[in-house]
């Protein structure tokens, strides 16, 4: 029987993006399969702070092996907006559309375009909690292309390809992705465990 592992997360984009990495390997629960309805409130102020929040919150109430992920967008020019706050970035949580078009018009003029996508994962393992990270560097396109992915993938493009993020397959980001190289991470630890 493969290990079990719950992520603590209701973004069910995450969980395809996981599930689909993890191809099977781990039988990935959600929180929906543990029963816990809870939003899970990201109060810290980095990537580290809110994965390690999700995590112990899942150990401490259910007392199972589980992890926990926070990842967000870096823009150079911002000073490292919108960060921990990329989600909500224009306000509401997961407005997508609205987030976009606060970076883009943020960016309005500015020629460095340089961004990362970061990826911090919280894992609880027997009790112990060990971080992995993943990051992915790109740059901020002007106008979003593709309708692929989620979040701010339509306007970045990874280094060394000429297409952002929602104009590939989940295969080709999931090659790439800064949650992609994070998960590898976690596998890799778990494969020694």
């Amino acid at each position: 029987m493969p290990l079990q592992l719950v992520f603590a997360t209701n973004n069910r984009h995450k969980l395809k993006e996981v599930a689909a990495k993890i191809n099977g390997e781990i039988q990935l629960l959600t929180l929906q399969d543990i029963g816990c309805d809870q939003d899970i409130e990201e109060t810290g102020s980095t990537f580290k702070e809110n994965a390690g929040i999700k995590s112990h919150y899942i150990h401490t109430k259910y007392h199972m092996n589980c992890f926990g992920e926070d990842s967000g967008l870096i823009i150079d020019a911002l000073n490292g907006e919108p960060g921990v706050y990329s989600a909500r970035y224009a306000g509401e949580h997961g407005n997508h559309a609205a987030n976009i078009k606060k970076v883009l018009e943020k960016l309005k003029g500015i020629e460095n375009r340089k961004a990362r996508f970061v990826t911090v994962i919280s894992l609880i393992w027997n009790k112990d909690e060990h971080f992995f990270e993943g990051a992915v560097e790109g740059t901020i396109r002007h106008q979003p292309a593709g309708n692929g992915g989620f979040g701010y993938d339509p306007v970045f493009q990874p280094d060394g390809y000429d297409i952002t993020f929602a104009e590939m397959s989940m295969e080709e980001k999931n090659k790439i992705s800064h949650r992609a190289k994070a998960i590898e991470k976690v596998i890799a630890f778990l494969n020694k465990a």
